[in-house]
């Protein structure tokens, strides 16, 4: 009996032994995070992302003449500014930080907010293990504070995956990444507090935006906004100063249409909708019987446009577009000035005494329409300055586009402009071609004026036309 006890021991005791090896294999082979759960999902995500955020510094380099007897402005400064050693030239580099983000390892491409790269000059980009790289602009488009820039590699770069965000919650967690006040790295994180948040500025309206509590500053600019999966959800902005503890980010399904824009076109093209709206009076308001007063009224339709495809109609008034209420034909233009081609929008109408919802999907005004739109517009046709073109009419002018034809009833023929008069620029457009031309017609199709340049021989004149 005392063998079998012994026996059984012996077994028990073999047991436990292997019991033992087997929790001590089991425990050495677990990963280091699953005994540490400091190691929680917000650190995953910003280990995952982290190498794709980057640091933009843009140099500029200014001359200055210093006075080396005299601190400070006098009379002897213009002496010296005219008459002393050149030498005494020096330069300055004023540097401005901002963050961006590697949306393309592959081709390189960064995105980042317009206002960081705003009188750049050489513009820098550093990676977080300290590889730098001088990049240059592929577009940018200031209404969205947007930009892309792109880099020289033949290296992979690490970069970020789109994230959603159109189905965000507000309350759910969300990580800042970017280099407040030259702190590269530098990670806050917060909640989405609300979204479609409207910001007015000195000079612009920026529309839909998110707001977060993670804290967004000076440096921030043009870093990306995260969930908790590290997934790219906004690009933080730092253009609302008065803000504490409030931040605002530009979401990524909208900044993802730009994006396109820009890396294709170098610009946003801007969308078309093909409504022409005007201010409701009191006399006509209560005439329709709006509803306190507010709205436009269409009234017109361009034919063959996304508007005149949908239900909406002369007459109606216009309440909302995707819940953004329009009080004024300039809060019309500044909504749809946002609009991306494709996109799709809901507006709330007014027409007889009820409220009806019409969907409009918006589109790029077609390029075999833009003489149609120029004849409507200005009432001219033009053609390129060809050999023949400039002999007949007798051009000294190097580039631009040639009146071929013109409506005598048109404003440019009131005031003595004629077929053979040459445009050289409009607005701010510099016109070489006809390719030119149309694309400033596009451009400015929306306008209430537009400033024309005429040539007619050597003398050039500056024109406003009302459109």
């Amino acid at each position: 009996m005392n063998r079998f006890y012994k026996i059984v021991s012996i077994k028990f005791a073999f047991l436990w032994f292997w019991m033992l090896i087997t929790l001590c294999l089991f425990f050495n082979s677990q990963p280091a995070h699953a005994t540490f759960p400091r190691r929680n999902a917000v650190v995953q995500a910003v280990e995952l992302v982290s190498p794709a955020v980057v640091n933009i510094s843009s140099e500029q380099q200014v001359q200055t003449r210093r006075n080396p007897f005299f601190r400070g402005e006098s009379f002897f400064d213009s002496f010296f500014k005219d008459f002393f050693d050149p030498l005494l030239e020096q330069k300055q580099t004023r540097v401005s930080l901002g963050s961006g983000v590697i949306i393309d390892g592959k081709r390189g491409y960064i995105l980042t907010n317009e206002h960081v790269l705003l009188r750049a000059g050489v513009i820098k980009v550093t990676l977080k293990d300290e590889r730098e790289f001088e990049a240059h602009v592929v577009g940018a488009d200031p209404d969205h504070d947007i930009a892309v820039l792109q880099i020289e590699t033949h290296e992979k770069l690490p970069s970020v995956e789109m994230g959603n965000s159109i189905d965000l919650l507000i309350g759910e967690t969300v990580i800042a990444i970017g280099n407040p006040f030259g702190f590269e790295h530098t990670v806050t994180t917060g909640v989405i507090s609300a979204l479609g948040r409207t910001i007015r500025t000195d000079d612009t309206v920026y529309r839909d935006f998110i707001q977060t509590d993670a804290s967004i500053n000076p440096g921030n600019s043009g870093g990306p906004l995260l969930d908790i999966n590290g997934q790219l959800i906004g690009i933080n902005t730092a253009i609302y100063a008065k803000a504490q503890g409030i931040g605002f980010a530009i979401p990524i399904n909208k900044a993802r249409r730009i994006i396109q824009d820009l890396i294709k076109y170098g610009e946003v093209q801007e969308a078309w909708i093909g409504i022409t709206v005007q201010n409701i009076d009191e006399r006509l308001g209560r005439y329709l019987n709006v509803p306190k007063k507010q709205g436009v009224i269409v009234s017109e339709i361009m034919p063959k446009s996304p508007a005149s495809k949908s239900d909406i109609q002369q007459g109606d008034v216009i309440l909302s577009i995707n819940r953004n209420k329009i009080l004024s034909s300039s809060e019309y233009e500044s909504v749809i000035k946002d609009v991306t081609g494709g996109e799709k929008l809901i507006f709330k109408i007014w027409r007889n005494n009820k409220e009806h919802s019409v969907t409009i999907y918006s589109a790029y005004f077609p390029q075999e329409m833009t003489r149609e739109l120029a004849e409507t517009l200005l009432g001219i046709e033009i053609k390129d300055l060809s050999v023949y073109i400039k002999k007949q009419y007798h051009i000294v002018a190097p580039s631009g586009v040639v009146i071929s034809k013109m409506k005598s009833t048109s404003y440019l023929a009131r005031i003595g402009a004629e077929p053979g008069d040459v445009i050289r620029q409009m607005n701010e457009v510099s016109i070489k071609n006809e390719k030119d031309f149309d694309k400033a017609i596009i451009r400015y199709r929306n306008k209430e004026s537009i400033m024309i340049v005429l040539q007619r021989g050597y003398d050039q004149y500056y024109i406003t036309v009302r459109l």
